[in-house]
């Protein structure tokens, strides 16, 4: 009653610090509101508001209805957005976000079909009869947000509090330079304020409610005024200074109260509404109408026609600089606010949202660019300017050394970024954009801080669930343990036998089955069957040696009778070749001088065959095999020789002949000898004959070099044949 009285009255407070910049509200404020019409396409941002976007209800391609939910909120801090027309959703994609970081986000792309058909509507004759839940749960999904630039959900604002509502405050000020937005509106509109105002109290109940109009907008007062027949909502004139439309100013010069650090006007009793969203309020309980367009101010010396005007939510600000005729210089900005709070879009793509209530575009004559930002002279004037009694200069030292400890003692976000500080800064420090930069540091701290701390609680609670189920655990064996051991108890009560005692006895009973010779003996056998393990092992290890470590000399023996043999094979080739009939003497010499040489090679690969078999090596079975064959072709070419007509034969083809005939008969008598011998020297000479080591390798060194000689000797005998064929052949 006391705050009723205080401002029936007319008696308001001050607030610390503020300014007084040029208005400049005309020429956009001097006619109606205009409507903006119908872009090609509408771009619609997924977040339009403080906390998370809602969930996506539709698919590119899908037509849509004018205020048809879009998205679906799944918690009361997600506010859906609607269809401003009718239209086909093209597009789901990132495109240039309406914020000040410039960068791309969601956004749904509609195409409008110029139909502008709605989707079914169920108006509300009597609010009064619904009770605050269900005008609530209207409000929220008609997507309202706060209006005056924050975008903060409006029916959080007005959910039930455990403390009483004091005061119910609508916000008409509008204090910042340029912006006539809600002026306008509270011109044209104020039956409509008036009952988006009753519908709020409604659902807040408060003992008082006040609705503040700076004193420089008199034709909005009268026009509420006018409007207004119900005595229980104050219509108030506050004094023009800047910022007393921010929350906690308004507050302050109503009551006299201020807003505890850290706290909300509602722990004070107090709630704040902007005029736009009572507005949006009334059309979305009465009417059913979500929030799909608003009131914008287009000003700035650079529009060929500023003014106010209704624009669809999603309007790409392109459209708009086109429809009202931007006329733009060199570097022209485009500042989506006003020139306190606002700040410069980096595309002209980017759209018109719900908390957008300026296009400012301003010449550089009008409003200069920022200058060179000087070193701080600790002057004080931000300090005596700022509105919520902080340190601004200390704040910009600790921003720029990213102490962000020493901001928060200092109350940074009780900072409300209004601008004041940077317009009375002699050195044209840009302090909001200090302070901004800080508190997304820190906000991103501390949710990395959230992070953890959930990480932590996570793993604290794995653990104290794995100690807990291992006591549960332990438990459960102690349990069965002691069922089993009274099981076993009342088994041996009743006459039974004691089952541990039992396999105790068993145990002890095979104990002493084994006598200490039966378990010496088990010793000595694992014992020897580890000696010989070991010995088997050490065979096997002198078995894998690498032929590499086989001596040069037999290698080179075994090459040398390798390339004798097929120099030989080679002769008898070219003698197969000759016919039969041309053959003379020297042919039954060559055939002879070839017998003994094939005879010969016998005789050396029978001495190499005598060498120990342990040094005999692949190359050594190779050439054996090579000289079988080499035998097998020399008796073709003997068994071809003695089918030629014997009328062709003379009297040394006959001693030829024989003489093959003993040659083979010897070789054979040899072979026959060498196989007869013990094979590999199985049988051990007397010890006073047998030979050392180094005696069998000199041996077979020797053996491999009179096999070469004696296969040297038959190629020569063969190249000696050979050249007697064609002096035959001049003879006949």
């Amino acid at each position: 009653m006391s705050l009723l009285q205080d401002l029936n009255a007319g008696k308001l407070h001050g607030f610390h610090g503020g300014i007084h910049p040029p208005e400049r509200k005309a020429p956009a404020n001097q006619g109606p509101i205009g409507d903006a019409g119908l872009p090609d396409e509408l771009v619609l941002q997924l977040r339009q508001h403080i906390g998370q976007p809602a969930r996506l209800k539709v698919k590119a391609g899908e037509r849509v209805l004018k205020g048809q939910p879009l998205t679906e909120p799944l918690n009361p801090m997600m506010i859906p957005v609607h269809a401003p027309t009718s239209g086909i959703i093209i597009a789901i994609e990132d495109r240039p976000l309406c914020h000040p970081s410039g960068l791309d986000g969601p956004c749904l792309v509609l195409r409008p079909d110029g139909e502008d058909q709605w989707r079914p509507r169920f108006p509300i004759a009597d609010y009064q009869a619904l009770n605050a839940d269900v005008l609530l749960e209207r409000i929220h999904a008609a997507g309202i947000t706060g209006l005056g630039g924050a975008g903060f959900p409006a029916h959080v604002k007005l959910m039930p509090r455990r403390k009483a509502i004091e005061a119910l405050i609508i916000n008409g000020v509008e204090c910042e330079p340029y912006i006539s937005a809600d002026d306008r509106l509270m011109r044209e509109h104020p039956a409509e304020i008036l009952e988006g105002i009753a519908i709020l109290r409604h659902i807040v109940q408060p003992r008082v409610t006040v609705l503040a109009v700076e004193d420089n907008k008199p034709e909005a007062l009268a026009a509420l005024r006018a409007a207004n027949d119900d005595d229980q909502i104050l219509i108030v004139a506050v004094p023009t200074k800047y910022p007393s439309g921010g929350e906690k100013q308004l507050i302050e010069i109503l009551t006299g109260r201020q807003v505890p650090h850290n706290g909300l006007p509602a722990d004070i009793g107090m709630v704040v509404q902007n005029v736009g969203t009572a507005f949006a309020v009334k059309r979305a309980v009465v009417d059913d109408e979500p929030l799909i367009r608003r009131v914008v101010t287009l000003a700035g010396d650079a529009f060929a026609e500023p003014g106010n005007a209704w624009v669809h939510i999603g309007t790409p600000v392109r459209y708009l600089l086109k429809r009202y005729g931007l006329a733009p210089e060199p570097e022209q900005r485009i500042i989506m606010g006003g020139p306190m709070m606002g700040f410069t879009l980096h595309s002209a793509s980017a759209p018109i949202i719900k908390g957008s209530n300026c296009v400012l575009a301003p010449t550089r004559a009008e409003l200069p660019p920022p200058g060179e930002e000087l070193a701080c002279i600790r002057c004080s004037q931000c300090a005596d300017a700022c509105p919520a009694s902080l340190l601004p200069q200390q704040l910009y030292w600790f921003a720029r050394a990213q102490e962000h400890d020493k901001l928060n003692s200092h109350n940074l976000f009780d900072c409300i970024e209004c601008g004041a500080c940077a317009y009375v800064c002699p050195s044209q420090i840009p302090l909001v954009q200090y302070y901004r930069v800080a508190k997304a540091d820190i906000r991103q701290a501390q949710r990395e801080a959230e992070l953890a701390e959930r990480a932590k609680h996570r793993f604290e609670a794995r653990q104290a669930r794995l100690a807990r189920e291992k006591a549960e655990r332990q438990v459960r064996q102690e349990k069965a343990a002691a069922e089993r051991k009274a099981r076993m108890a009342e088994q041996v009560a009743a006459g039974g036998e004691d089952p541990v005692a039992a396999a105790l006895a068993r145990v002890k009973a095979r104990q002493q089955e084994q006598s200490p010779d039966d378990m010496a003996a088990a010793r000595a056998a694992r014992k020897e069957e580890a000696r010989r393990n070991r010995e088997l092992k050490a065979q096997q290890e002198a078995q894998a040696a690498p032929a590499a470590e086989k001596s040069g000399d037999d290698k080179q023996a075994a090459v040398a009778a390798a390339i004798a043999r097929a120099k030989a094979r080679k002769a008898e080739q070219q003698a197969d070749a000759a016919p039969a009939a041309e053959k003379s003497g020297d042919d039954k010499q060559a055939a002879v001088a070839a017998a003994i040489a094939r005879a010969k090679a016998r005789k050396a690969e029978q001495q190499a065959d005598a060498a120990p078999a342990a040094e005999k090596s692949d190359d050594d079975k190779q050439a054996a095999v090579a000289a079988a064959i080499a035998r097998a072709k020399a008796r073709k070419a003997e068994q071809q020789a003695g089918a030629a007509p014997a009328e062709e034969k003379s009297d040394d083809d006959k001693k030829a002949a024989v003489a093959a005939a003993i040659a083979r008969a010897k070789a054979r008598k040899a072979e026959q000898q060498g196989e007869a011998a013990p094979a590999g020297a199985d049988v051990a000479p007397p010890a006073a004959e047998q030979p050392a080591e180094t005696q069998d390798a000199d041996a077979a060194k020797k053996a491999a070099i009179k096999a070469a000689v004696e296969r040297a000797k038959a190629r020569r005998a063969q190249q000696q044949a050979t050249p007697s064929q064609p002096d035959r052949e001049d003879e006949s």
